[in-house]
């Protein structure tokens, strides 16, 4: 099949008709209010990348509690009801245009950025993170010590997605993301480093993902086998790019059986440059070993900015491709690879002096 032909394609994910293989991918845009209420704004951006012709967009992290879920200032929530019902506005801009929106449930944990409901950060167990907070998402400043989670507090936050996911789907959302990637809690508690429990949810691989799989569980048994739930991994963290899974391909093996076992319906997997061997010594991409072990939907996020590109992650393991940074430059990019349209290059500018949404990124009021 032709470059940019496969890529255009429907597909079907779990019960969602999607009307081609792109997916914008989750970025943090801070630009919900204070008190984490989604924004006309936020839909009139959503609702650009729907008519430029995503099939699905993810939307930027969410928290899930008043706890410590919270990974920077202005991030939206899900936490109540108001929150709920802000997020409509989103959904029904998105649904106008014939896409598909999942919300991305996230536990910042020990990296949060910036917290307006708490004081100190929480992680599997008492660490301080390396490197530094980023200023533009919170104080700034060296990470706190995190302190260790409880048996009970960890229920808590299990308890806190599965709310969150009900009230998304409440808000019109068409599924969930459980934000396993980046260095976030439930990731935390993968990696051996920031996880040195002495108890279930620590020591061997399988312990350690006890946490993402019970997440998992509680949230499909709240909403039901006809919403769409699906986990975004990761190697790299935000504080540590370089990171490897310590066992290469049979960490991955037990992952990614582990979590289809678990019955999700996508495997969101990010690196780097997604193209490229997930190990040293090892041929495969990680979407290629997902695709192997998963046995369920797979999503490449990395690196993508070409149909071309995209092409290359459909054929090395991925059903659908997730674009970020090319996507703000190009919200119309599926419509500009159907027309045989230059893809502009992205420069930055729109993150610039802060990440939050420009003007020139919102679709006109009047095409709502």
């Amino acid at each position: 099949m032709a470059a940019n032909q496969q890529v255009l394609t429907d597909y079907r994910l779990g019960e969602l008709h999607l009307k081609n293989r792109v997916v914008l991918a989750p970025m943090t845009r801070v630009s919900a209010t204070p008190d984490g209420l989604a924004t006309e704004e936020m839909a009139r951006y959503y609702a650009s990348f729907a008519k430029g012709g995503f099939g699905l967009l993810i939307t930027e992290s969410v928290y899930t509690d008043d706890n410590y879920s919270q990974g920077s200032l202005n991030q939206p929530g899900l936490t109540n009801e108001e929150q709920l019902l802000s997020w409509k506005k989103v959904t029904d801009a998105v649904h106008q245009f014939g896409s598909k929106i999942i919300a991305q449930l996230a536990h910042a944990g020990a990296l949060s950025q910036g917290n307006a409901h708490r004081e100190g950060t929480v992680g599997p167990s008492a660490y301080q993170p390396e490197g530094n907070r980023i200023a533009l998402y919170g104080p700034g400043g060296a990470y706190p010590e995190a302190k260790a989670l409880s048996q009970a507090e960890i229920k808590e936050i299990i308890s806190g997605f599965e709310s969150a996911a009900e009230r998304a789907q409440r808000a019109g959302f068409d599924g969930v993301e459980i934000h396993c990637a980046n260095g976030f809690l439930h990731d935390q508690f993968l990696t051996p480093y920031t996880n040195q429990r002495t108890d279930e949810y620590g020591g061997s691989l399988e312990n350690r993902l006890r946490f993402l799989i019970e997440t998992i569980e509680a949230v499909k048994s709240r909403t039901g086998s006809n919403f769409t739930v699906g986990i975004r991994i990761s190697q790299a963290k935000m504080n540590n790019y370089l990171y490897k899974w310590p066992n290469g391909e049979a960490d991955a093996k037990v992952i990614f059986e582990s979590l289809g076992h678990a019955g999700v319906d996508y495997l969101h997997v990010y690196e780097y440059n997604s193209l490229a061997p997930a190990f040293e010594d090892n041929p495969y991409t990680l979407a290629e070993l997902a695709r192997k072990y998963g046995n369920t939907t797979v999503i490449v996020n990395g690196g993508l900015s070409t149909a071309e590109e995209v092409e290359q992650a459909l054929n090395q393991g991925g059903d659908l491709a997730a674009l970020a940074k090319i996507a703000l430059a190009n919200p119309n990019w599926p419509e500009k690879v159907s027309q045989g349209e230059a893809i502009k290059p992205f420069n930055g500018e729109l993150l610039t002096p802060t990440p939050a949404l420009k003007a020139s990124e919102l679709l006109d009021q009047n095409e709502l």
